[in-house]
């Protein structure tokens, strides 16, 4: 028999898809909590099932009423409330964030049970740089709004991660093609489970071949960093130098054009000379 919680919120991440994935602590915290919030009783449902227990659950999702949180908060003082997904760790593109916050401005003790995450699962299967990586949930279903949000992460210098779902993913992929260019990407879904897929190729090609054949399940968009960008062609550096020279003496003039084209400073500095003496 598992030992009594101390009251508090656990965040507990489950499955993303192979139940065997939950971990043995975690199965202990679902299995001794008070009660569980989650997002979907019948989906938590089948872990409890899975574990042999059964324990009370309480729904609590994005369209939850203040008073929910509210009363689970209270609960929190002197009982142990455990908090899930449908799948994965709760927080990430899920709700709870509130819940978290306003337990710890309560002077509640907030545990976590890390475990499954797709996007960090999806980054290991693509096999793009993980040094730096940017996650951003879900895209917006407008047009407009989607291509703004590119754009917003466009010159970022690290990897990009979006979950999508099957229905969007060739439209997503596609419009990712139009604001970011078309970058290396890969496509993960069904992870962990028997059928698990990472697709890698340039955006555009991923495009196609989705529109062709809209996937099923739960899916993660996974964008390499732009590339490098090529040197400016000389005569642009030298021409902007030479307008420079007009307006600055020599070292302003080659900061400004170093700054400009991310050019050596010192380098246009010389050049910036030999201009000046006829050279």
């Amino acid at each position: 028999m598992n030992a009594k919680l101390d009251p508090g919120l656990y965040i507990v991440a489950t499955p993303i898809g192979n139940l065997s994935d939950l971990s043995p602590r975690a199965g202990a915290i679902l299995s001794s909590a008070d009660a569980i919030a989650c997002e979907d009783s019948r989906v938590t449902a089948k872990l409890l099932n899975h574990l042999g227990v059964r324990r009370p659950m309480i729904p609590y999702h994005d369209h939850s009423a203040p008073h929910v949180r509210d009363g689970l908060i209270a609960r929190m003082a002197s009982e142990s409330i455990a908090l899930v997904s449908d799948a994965g760790t709760p927080l990430i593109s899920d709700p709870g964030y509130k819940l978290v916050r306003e337990a710890r401005a309560a002077g509640i003790t907030v545990t976590t049970i890390p475990g499954p995450s797709a996007a960090i699962a999806a980054l290991t299967l693509a096999g793009l740089p993980t040094d730096r990586f940017l996650f951003l949930g879900f895209l917006p279903n407008k047009a407009k709004a989607r291509a703004n949000t590119i754009a917003e992460v466009a010159d970022v210098r690290a990897t990009l991660i979006f979950y999508e779902s099957g229905p969007r993913l060739a439209a997503t992929l596609a419009a990712l093609a139009e604001g970011l260019g078309d970058r290396e990407a890969g496509v993960a879904r069904e992870i962990s489970k028997r059928f698990e897929e990472c697709v890698t190729d340039t955006l555009s090609t991923l495009a196609a071949r989705y529109a062709e054949h809209p996937p099923k399940g739960e899916i993660v968009v996974v964008v390499a960093p732009p590339g490098e960008a090529p040197p400016p062609p000389a005569d642009d550096a030298d021409a902007a130098l030479a307008e420079a020279l007009i307006r600055l003496p020599p070292a302003k003039a080659a900061g400004e054009v170093a700054k400009a084209f991310g050019l050596d400073r010192k380098a246009l500095y010389a050049r910036a000379m030999a201009m000046k003496n006829g050279e």
